[in-house]
């Protein structure tokens, strides 16, 4: 099966290096544009116990499930031999999101809500399918060459229903919702919770709860006790503040659903009108256009009449996203 691998994509060089594999880069050379992607090698021998190897098949059959959606990473070729599993998904060379809260710097809000919104754009689409992610981290919030973000890593991923609920501790501190760590089933607003403790370390640079230790950092999750220190949140809008007191919210009954949290458009008060000048691209299969857009938007409607079955714009916190438009550049 190497061989089918080499026959259709030439590996080129490292990207990382995990507990389990390689990810490489490589370009594909049965199709004449080359078109980049990446592999991610597993040797199955290193996956430890049953629990590994049941993600590791569960993967690639929920990446194909949710290959429609444009913020998920999109999973391509699957080949498998005696050894390894190849998966071979988008190339995202724009870093994660890890990375730029490692900058030290703190999130202006429209930034922010540019981030949330794809981030529950992806996580909306997951549970309309019935998939939850389970274990979002800023690790695995992927950004491709042009800055759309791409959620990855659906290993610890679970089907739930309407009357099927998931049980089992998974996770990762400071993200993980109280519920989990009680021991009790849960449903999917697990990822809502973990998408406001986001939404939170963006604003304020620091997590909303921590200790010495993952266990004094999963008592602090268990009490759920959110505070808005005034040094860091003084400049916070009241509008921001209040959504992560909604998505983080200890009470899973009454925590927002990710359809909610879509239509919150938190810093819109902030700015509500905006002008915009925004130098756009329009990609499609041998049409290159390049123009000029400018105007003011009411950003509580769409900005542009499009046909929604080619392009979908959005519009959130002061930021302008469009399905297959690439913003080059914003004045």
């Amino acid at each position: 099966m190497y061989e089918s691998l080499q026959q259709n994509y030439q590996l080129c060089e490292e990207l990382g290096r995990g507990r389990f594999g390689v990810v490489y880069c490589c370009f594909s050379t049965a199709s004449q544009s080359h078109a980049s992607f990446a592999c991610k090698s597993i040797y199955k021998h290193s996956l430890s116990d049953a629990t590994d190897r049941r993600c590791l098949d569960a993967e690639p059959k929920i990446l194909r499930l949710l290959s429609a959606c444009p913020n998920i990473l999109r999973l391509h070729d699957v080949y498998e031999d005696d050894d390894h599993i190849h998966l071979v998904t988008d190339l995202c060379d724009g870093g994660d999101l890890f990375d730029r809260l490692s900058s030290g710097n703190r999130f202006s809000e429209p930034d922010a809500a540019a981030i949330l919104k794809q981030l529950t754009a992806a996580i909306a689409f997951c549970h309309r399918i019935g998939v939850a992610h389970r274990d979002i981290k800023p690790d695995n919030i992927l950004f491709d060459s042009r800055g759309r973000l791409k959620l990855a890593d659906f290993g610890s991923a679970e089907f739930f229903g309407v009357e099927s609920e998931m049980s089992g501790v998974v996770g990762t501190p400071y993200y993980v919702a109280p519920e989990v760590l009680m021991g009790r089933d849960y449903g999917e607003k697990v990822d809502v919770w973990i998408a406001g403790v986001i939404l939170y370390i963006m604003l304020a640079g620091v997590p909303p709860f921590y200790g010495d230790g993952a266990a004094e950092t999963f008592e602090a999750v268990v009490r759920g006790n959110l505070r808005f220190p005034s040094k860091i949140f003084r400049s916070v809008s009241p509008e921001a503040k209040d959504l992560l007191r909604k998505m983080i919210c200890r009470d899973a009954s009454r925590r927002l659903s990710a359809e909610q949290v879509l239509i919150a458009d938190f810093s819109a008060s902030v700015d509500h009108k905006r002008r915009i000048d925004v130098r756009f691209e329009v990609i499609q299969p041998e049409l290159y256009i390049e123009t000029v857009v400018g105007g003011v938007v009411d950003e509580s409607l769409t900005p542009f009449c499009l046909d929604e079955n080619d392009i979908a714009p959005l519009c959130f916190g002061g930021v302008v996203a469009f399905d297959h438009l690439s913003i080059c550049d914003k004045l």
